[in-house]
């Protein structure tokens, strides 16, 4: 069948919430301190449809395979700068099939949608953002565990 589609995630929908949860519990969560509940939490409240947070889901076939997310907050230290994307995440058995430019590319039609003009990122990854437009803005202390010196990148949308 192979019908993929990125949609907003606007309830929790238990395949693909526990899945969304998951990802971001082994990747950020746990080395940050946060419990599984608190991440289940956070993800609970970021299925807004017209507030921010907003989590969008790539589907395949019915089957969640990667996401992001609109926040206004996704580094404490910096709350001078907003709106963010955030957990841009694909499932690693799925990368490498050009996912990631369909999840930026919808990413960016959709915070147009939303009215935004800019988004900003922050990454430890090195020339992967800058193919889809992002800037490099400067190397930033995250003072998060691992790595605490990442990259800020930010998007014009204008």
């Amino acid at each position: 069948m192979n019908k993929l589609i990125i949609r907003k995630v606007l309830e929790i929908e238990p395949n693909s919430y526990n899945s969304m949860v998951d990802w971001m519990y082994h990747w950020w969560g746990a080395d940050e301190g946060y419990s599984l509940d608190e991440v289940k939490c956070y993800m609970a409240h970021s299925l807004n449809d017209v507030r921010f947070p907003q989590t969008y889901g790539l589907f395949l076939d019915n089957e969640i395979i990667g996401m992001y997310q609109f926040t206004y907050s996704d580094l404490d230290i910096r709350p001078d700068i907003y709106p963010w994307l955030a957990n841009v995440f694909i499932r690693e058995d799925y990368r490498g099939n050009g996912y990631m430019k369909l999840l930026i590319d919808s990413a960016k039609e959709n915070a147009v949608k939303s009215g935004l003009t800019e988004l900003y990122l922050f990454t430890e990854h090195i020339g992967l953002y800058e193919k889809y437009g992002f800037v490099f803005a400067e190397e930033i202390d995250t003072f998060k565990k691992t790595p605490r010196i990442q990259r800020l990148y930010r998007l014009n949308l204008s």
